[in-house]
């Protein structure tokens, strides 16, 4: 079981930037890949970034690519955080982002569906104003 936990949300300019930090407690992070997604009031949760285990593969939504960098710092075994690097950011991506991990085998993998992922965090709210 891991617990994951959001941070780095706010409310920014569009064409600004904000960093999100996901860190989890319970096992090591290292032996999760991660995704981040995103949920806007009314929409459908919509696959954001996503990192495997050894921090080798990356994978983003179109829309985003470019402008956001997924990244993970798994020499730091205290928190194993995950980053969300975000420029460039638009008003139409005022939502709430979430983290999510699955547990994995395979060091490579990415996941990009929200059912590839069995654990959640709570979210950070992202607000865009124009």
């Amino acid at each position: 079981q891991v617990q994951l936990v959001e941070s780095g949300g706010g409310l920014v300019q569009a064409g600004g930037s904000l960093r999100l930090s996901c860190v989890a407690s319970g096992r090591t992070f290292s032996t999760y890949a991660v995704g981040w997604f995103r949920q806007a009031p009314g929409k459908e949760r919509e696959f954001v970034a996503a990192i495997s285990r050894n921090g080798g593969n990356t994978y983003y939504a179109d829309s985003v690519k470019g402008r956001f960098t997924i990244s993970r710092d798994n020499a730091n075994n205290a928190k194993n955080p995950i980053y969300l690097q975000m420029n460039s950011l638009k008003p139409e991506e005022t939502a709430v982002y979430y983290c999510a991990a699955a547990y994995i085998h395979t060091v490579a993998w990415v996941g990009i569906r929200p059912h590839d992922y069995a654990y959640w965090g709570q979210g950070t709210q992202v607000t865009v104003s124009s």
